[in-house]
């Protein structure tokens, strides 16, 4: 399997997809989406992998969302290389990053998400999805949605709600501020941290631990804990079809704008 956005590896009965994209920050775009998926199926469909590992190259971001650099008025570009995995370039990035969480949720294996730096906006709502997370000491989590113009309506409030309670994911996603990896301990966002230079020794430690437990426990186990939430499927939809929309207005490209200038965005006259 040959991809550009990624590096898939798969030993010692886990599959690690680490996104790479370094000098994005681990920004994705369609392309880096369309092959975390077809990692993940591959890895779904692998009878040796008994767990997943998601990360991003460096120590400097899991993941930061969607590259704003290719985003316009009609939202995200859609790259022209070929069809993509069973034709997804041709869906919006915000489609394409649901079917990656929807993914992420139904693979009958665990997924660790091992975080390393800043994990935010779309990034942020993947670590939020996977099963389990683990932080380096170095790890930023949150959210910049209604900062540059865009926001996510299903998986990254609602079930982030379930994880951190009503009040703190509402403080997360109003005010977009900056939590450390101890902040994302206290409230429940995330399992573990741990030194940076033993992020990824404990991650594998974990995965030790997954691969010696029965496959079919887990993957009912994993069902069980998603039943309640599943809900937020057809939540999430409806939410992407309108941020699709939204994409397409003033205000959205008004805090897509200002992210890209560097400069404080003016909503005001959005207001009336």
């Amino acid at each position: 399997m040959n991809f550009e956005d990624i590096i898939y590896e798969k030993y010692e009965g886990r599959a690690k997809i680490t996104i790479n994209r370094p000098q994005k920050l681990n920004a994705f775009t369609n392309q880096t989406l369309h092959e975390m998926i077809e990692a993940l199926i591959d890895a779904w469909t692998d009878k040796s992998v008994g767990a997943v590992i998601l990360t991003g190259v460096g120590d400097r971001a899991f993941c930061t969302g969607g590259d704003q650099s290719i985003r316009s008025k009609d939202g995200y570009a859609i790259e022209e290389s070929g069809e993509g995995f069973q034709g997804l370039s041709k869906l919006p990035l915000s489609n394409n990053h649901s079917l990656l969480l929807q993914t992420i949720r139904t693979i009958p294996k665990p997924v660790i998400a091992m975080v390393n730096g800043y994990a935010i906006g779309g990034g942020h709502v993947i670590h939020v999805v996977c099963d389990l997370t683990v932080a380096s000491a170095n790890a930023i989590f949150g959210q910049a949605g209604p900062r540059v113009g865009s926001f996510d309506a299903g998986y990254g409030s609602a079930f982030l709600a379930r994880v951190v309670g009503e009040k703190k994911a509402r403080e997360i996603w109003y005010l977009c501020e900056k939590y450390t990896a101890q902040d994302a301990l206290a409230m429940g966002l995330v399992n573990r941290v741990v030194e940076q230079d033993r992020l990824s020794e404990e991650v594998e430690k974990i995965c030790d631990s997954l691969i010696s437990k029965s496959p079919t426990a887990l993957a009912a186990l994993k069902a069980s804990f998603n039943a309640d939430t599943e809900s937020m499927w057809g939540i999430h939809t409806v939410a992407g079809l309108a941020l699709n929309l939204y994409y397409n207005t003033d205000e959205a490209v008004e805090g897509r704008n200002a992210f890209m200038e560097k400069r404080p965005p003016d909503f005001k006259k959005f207001r009336s």
